[in-house]
Parts: structure tokens; C-alpha cells; sequence
């Protein structure tokens, strides 16, 4: 079943039926609207004395939601936090779905761990870890804002549609001889 899971999110992530966690396409442009914000909000302009700006270097301001949003833009990572989601695991059982070394998934998890979406902790030999949920909802309360703006930019498309289909089927009423 791993290697299942791990196509299955890749095909999720092209938008072919149904994804890890049972998400349809419109979560892979969910996804795709993640990726473009994170790749084009961290650009910085060129600075020509000061070489060209790379992610990660030192001086970019880290706010908790370009981490969180860095964090979900990778599709390993977004598999990795659907797992979680169904309960905690460890390092060895969440690579097993993954054709990459633990060391790169132990990376991952660092990468989760830093934005807040996950906690390991220690029990014994084990270092379970388990989802922390929370700083999703400022990802959701930060989409929600723009929701807005697109539920208004759409109604003002379709009133547009509206009346242009209105105008054309006047105006085919006319050639035709039919009045309205």
C-alpha cells in the first residue's frame, strides 16, 4: 500500500482523480495556487552589489506564514501531513510510501516541524510524530480573505456574461424578424 499512497498523491497532484487523503481536483489547485504564491512572494529584487538573492539566505524575513506556506508547497510534505492526519508515526512508517532516503524524509520533517504543522516527540526508543493542525487555520483565515475578492470578482464576470448574452440574443432576435 505505500507505493500506492505515493502515486496516488502524485496523480493527485496532476489533478487525475482522487488524492491521498481522498481530495479531488479542486485541491490540486488549491495546491497550485500554494505553490505560485510561495514562489512568487519570496522573490526579492536583484541587488547587483549584493549578488543575486537565493532562499534561505541570511536577512529574508520569516513570518510563520511564508514557513507554513513553504512547508505545503512540496507534495511529499503534503502526503506526509495527510498520514499524520490519520494518526501518529514514525519516521520509518512514514517513508515507507516514499522512494527516498530517510535522511531526505527526516529533512521534510524538519521543514514541517520548523513551520509548526508537526511535534515529535520521544516515547522510549520511538520518536513518534503527530500532526499539529493549528497553523493551518491561519492558511485558511489568510485564503479566506482573498475568497472574498474572487466571490466578488466572479459575480461582476458573470452579471457581465449575463448581460452580453442578453445583447447577442437581441440582436439575433432582430436579424431573425422576432421582436422581443
Amino acid at each position: 500500500m505505500g507505493i500506492k499512497v505515493a502515486k496516488e498523491a502524485r496523480a493527485g497532484e496532476r489533478g487525475e482523480g482522487m488524492g491521498v487523503d481522498g481530495t479531488d481536483t479542486a485541491t490540486y489547485y488549491i495546491s497550485w495556487l500554494i505553490n505560485h504564491i510561495v514562489k512568487y512572494t519570496n522573490k526579492r529584487p536583484h541587488d547587483e552589489k549584493a549578488g543575486a538573492w537565493r532562499p534561505g539566505e541570511a536577512g529574508m524575513n520569516h513570518d510563520p506564514l511564508s514557513e507554513l506556506f513553504a512547508a505545503l508547497a512540496d507534495p511529499t510534505r503534503r502526503a506526509i501531513l495527510a498520514r499524520l492526519s490519520k494518526g501518529e508515526a514514525t519516521v520509518n512508517e512514514l517513508a515507507e510510501p516514499f522512494d527516498i532516503t530517510l535522511p531526505a524524509i527526516s529533512r521534510h520533517l524538519k521543514v514541517l516541524e520548523r513551520a509548526g504543522l508537526i511535534e515529535r516527540t520521544r516515547d522510549a526508543q520511538y520518536r513518534p510524530c503527530r500532526l499539529q493542525a493549528a497553523p493551518l487555520k491561519d492558511v485558511a483565515d489568510w485564503i479566506g480573505y482573498y475568497r472574498q475578492y474572487w466571490e466578488e470578482s466572479f459575480d461582476r464576470l458573470d452579471a457581465y456574461l449575463k448581460t452580453v448574452t442578453s445583447r447577442q440574443k437581441k440582436k439575433r432576435g432582430k436579424k431573425d424578424g422576432r421582436h422581443s
